[in-house]
């Protein structure tokens, strides 16, 4: 549940401000979300509505291709409701930290309140008195999430806020995220199988449709693999939406804003103007669909300097046969198909191309993949590494998310 970061950039929006009062939470400005809070609670933390429309079930079973709700369906919590759950905060049920804050495992036990360990299992992110993010971001994951509900969203289940305290309660999902899968290390982390891989991008494409095709279209502005959550059945759902903005209106062609996100995933024509447009998420997607095919990351400072960027280095590699197999995940260990490898590396190049109107759209993406798992291509028979398998290997170190304005240092 890591968060990324960015700071100003060519073409700054108004300042946004975030009001409390016991109308609800709302933005004051017109180019952010209209989503409101009903059930807000007062700075000393005080129920202002006691009624809450939070239930157990997430009803996405009922709705399959999503929907809106017409009013916020959350919990309010209190915040010593989540020290219990999270027995304090303590540092074993810490999962990850991003830019926002802490993120912990709890328990929610109706039945027997304090008893650790048992009840239902959630996710508990708490923002850091040092994080570079605060109210707005909190308020932006409450309005959009606290509305959208989807199978491949994950399910925001309530909030506190408390003093100086925002916290975001979640589902829990037990596999963490797509980038630990993909670029983790130790015994632990296993290589995603090719069929676990595809099922990840469909869902993922979905969740991100799903998000592009509502009436006012979301353009999420954060997509990449650690923003890719995963259930316990591999099922993935985007989670993370304190960058989210609406989309244009009819009479506009894109969103003027700070450039926010992530080095590496962030479209070309964001990054250079601050213009922000519904399919430069698409251009994300195409980034995260490359290192799902190579297991690399889309920015690593380890490697050698002209192979810092991943899409600059591999784009090429995408639309020719024999190159393409020399750059996928030495993971895969050659069990793949290949017929299908190279209809995902067409796509992504599709999602990449560097005029925004030309990227297809969402729902597209979706039919593409759908039918490529829908083939059932065998996987070959696995042969010789490829040579850069060593490289690769050495490459999958860490890095820490960047401002966007910032280029990428050279490798020392």
């Amino acid at each position: 549940m890591g968060n990324c970061w960015g700071f100003a950039a060519h073409s700054p929006s108004p300042s946004t401000t975030g009001q409390l009062s016991s109308a609800g939470i709302s933005h004051t400005t017109s180019n952010t979300t209209s989503f409101e809070v009903s059930n807000a609670t007062s700075s000393r933390g005080s129920n202002i509505s006691a009624h809450s429309h939070f239930s157990a079930g997430s009803g996405d079973e009922e709705f399959p291709n999503g929907q809106i709700l017409p009013t916020p369906n959350l919990r309010i919590f209190s915040f010593a409701d989540l020290k219990v759950a999270t027995r304090n905060f303590k540092s074993d049920t810490l999962l990850g930290e991003g830019g926002f804050g802490q993120v912990y495992k709890g328990w929610l036990d109706e039945k027997a309140p304090g008893r650790n360990g048992s009840g239902t299992v959630i996710a508990v992110k708490r923002m850091s008195s040092e994080s570079l993010q605060g109210f707005e971001e909190w308020q932006a994951e409450v309005n959009f999430l606290g509305r959208l509900s989807h199978p491949h969203l994950v399910r925001l289940i309530g909030y506190c806020l408390e003093y100086k305290e925002l916290l975001l309660v979640y589902e829990f999902m037990q596999k963490g995220s797509l980038e630990n899968h993909l670029f983790g290390r130790g015994s632990a982390v296993l290589p995603l199988p090719w069929d676990t891989r595809l099922k990840i991008a469909i869902g993922a494409a979905r969740g991100l449709s799903f998000l592009h095709a509502s009436d006012k279209k979301v353009i999420y502005r954060d997509f990449k693999a650690s923003n890719i959550l995963l259930d316990g059945s591999y099922t993935a759902k985007l989670s993370d939406f304190g960058l989210a903005k609406l989309g244009p209106s009819a009479s506009q062609s894109h969103v003027t804003t700070r450039v926010m996100g992530t080095y590496g995933y962030a479209a070309p024509e964001y990054v250079a103007t601050g213009h922000l447009y519904v399919k430069s998420d698409v251009y994300g997607f195409g980034v995260v669909l490359v290192e799902i095919l190579t297991g690399l990351r889309a920015l690593d400072t380890n490697r050698p300097s002209a192979r810092h960027n991943l899409v600059d280095w591999i784009k090429p590699y995408l639309s020719d046969k024999r190159k393409l197999k020399s750059i996928m995940d030495s993971g895969l260990e050659g069990r793949y198909p290949a017929k299908s490898a190279r209809r995902i590396a067409q796509l992504a190049l599709n999602c990449l191309e560097s005029e925004h109107k030309h990227r297809p759209h969402m729902k597209d993406v979706v039919i593409t993949l759908e039918r490529i798992e829908a083939a059932k291509d065998r996987p070959v028979e696995p042969r010789a590494r490829p040579n850069l398998s060593m490289a690769r290997q050495k490459f999958k170190q860490p890095l820490q998310n960047r401002p966007l304005h910032h280029p990428a240092p050279s490798a020392r």
